[in-house]
């Protein structure tokens, strides 16, 4: 495939899976900061946080489904029609979003309007992920696929900084505006980045792969059934590396936002910062961890940051009771970049290592999305439940614990693929 074509795919994959975060990740932006408010009022402060949560962790159950049902075709019809599709269907949900009638308007309806669209938007990118990186895996060399596969995870930091940066902007408004309409611009302004998005993705050619399994006319007829009943093992694999690293970004950008605000009492400013100062960072840390995996392996890789998720879950709540500013940012930044950055750099081409041509849409997706769904989507719920129970913040920590335990014993059942043939 000539260098310029190779470049093409890259770029499109990263520019259309920055949209999809984009929309995913204002969503949780939004439950922290006023969805508590907006569609869940009638409740106590701390449970309204705790159902407004809830309606973010609906967004990740419907992520397996989407994984089910865009891996299926797209392990059938192709990689590139998908990825289109799936594009459409987030931009659609989350420009919804930002035209709902709140609780006062519409009464109960609008909280249940609210986890209809978040289903939707599960199914977007359940669907999108596996496709994006697939379109880029499947087209480079075998010794960079850590690193090309790290690239189209820059999808992910671009998004935070995206949803972050149309917060802070309204957050510029009073906090009266801002509940009354302010909060809908970045929602409806992702009908523009859809556009965008669209008009790349539909420029795109399939993967060398893909036309090799048609041409070979070995297309699975249900990969979904062929995953769970033949290659159980290698998918609950896949779900165990997703587990630690998805439950720590969950932590840091989205129960963080609640705790330092609502608990501690601090200006959202502060947290906000801290988390778009770790996503810049992050800009740099995938592709120089993707590059490591490369030359060092995934498995030694993902050893350390299992190691690291279990040596900063203590203290990284110990930094945050600080309450200092400068020390906040800190703490947030090697969280993000080592508790979540190194593992969702090198899993993007490790879970699509795991899995034949055939069947990968399907596996890479569905593994990557139950492992979110089991441990990301519930994080903050579970988080702000412990909190409620305890008073303290030492149950976080211990949970995070057993998640990187989870992983790092999946991590040593996983074969090393680095530099392998996967055709």
């Amino acid at each position: 495939m000539p260098d310029a074509e190779r470049r093409k795919i890259v770029w499109s994959s990263v520019i259309g899976t920055t949209v999809e975060w984009y929309d995913f990740l204002i969503y949780g932006t939004a439950a922290a900061l006023v969805f508590n408010k907006l569609f869940f009022p009638s409740f106590d402060p701390m449970v309204g946080t705790i159902a407004a949560f809830g309606s973010y962790a609906v967004g990740f159950a419907a992520r397996p489904l989407g994984g089910v049902i865009f891996g299926h075709f797209g392990d059938k019809l192709g990689r590139k029609a998908m990825l289109s599709l799936t594009l459409l269907i987030m931009g659609v949900g989350t420009f919804l979003i930002g035209c709902l009638p709140t609780y006062d308007q519409i009464g109960v309806w609008a909280p249940i309007l609210l986890v209809v669209l978040r289903l939707v938007q599960g199914l977007g990118i359940g669907g999108e992920w596996g496709g994006a990186v697939l379109m880029v895996v499947e087209s480079v060399p075998d010794r960079k696929r850590g690193f090309y596969g790290a690239l189209v995870q820059l999808g992910y930091p671009l998004g935070v900084i995206a949803s972050i940066g149309a917060f802070r902007m309204t957050g510029l408004m009073s906090e009266a505006d801002f509940l009354a309409w302010g909060w809908r611009i970045p929602f409806l302004a992702s009908a523009l980045l859809v556009v965008v998005g669209l008009f790349i993705r539909l420029r795109l050619h399939e993967t060398p792969a893909f036309k090799k399994v048609k041409e070979q006319n070995v297309v699975a007829k249900m990969p979904v059934v062929e995953i769970l009943t033949q290659h159980t093992r290698t998918f609950a694999t896949a779900v165990g590396l997703k587990v630690s690293e998805i439950a720590y970004v969950s932590i840091v950008t989205v129960f963080s936002i609640s705790y330092v605000t609502a608990k501690l009492g601090l200006p959202r400013s502060v947290i906000l910062n801290g988390i778009l100062i770790a996503a810049i960072i992050e800009l740099f840390t995938l592709p120089l961890f993707g590059m490591l995996a490369d030359r060092y392996g995934r498995r030694a890789m993902f050893i350390l940051a299992c190691l690291f998720s279990i040596g900063f879950a203590f203290p990284m709540f110990s930094l945050l009771n600080t309450g200092d500013p400068t020390t906040i940012t800190i703490t947030v930044a090697v969280a993000l970049s080592l508790g979540q950055g190194v593992m969702f750099a090198i899993g993007a081409a490790w879970m699509s290592e795991l899995f034949d041509a055939r069947l990968r849409y399907t596996g890479a997706s569905l593994g990557f999305q139950v492992g979110a769904a089991l441990s990301g989507g519930f994080t903050p719920m579970i988080a702000a439940a412990l909190l409620a129970w305890s008073g303290a913040t030492w149950p976080i920590s211990v949970y995070l614990i057993v998640l990187a335990l989870i992983t790092l014993t999946a991590t040593l059942a996983a074969p090393e693929t680095a530099g392998k043939k996967i055709d």
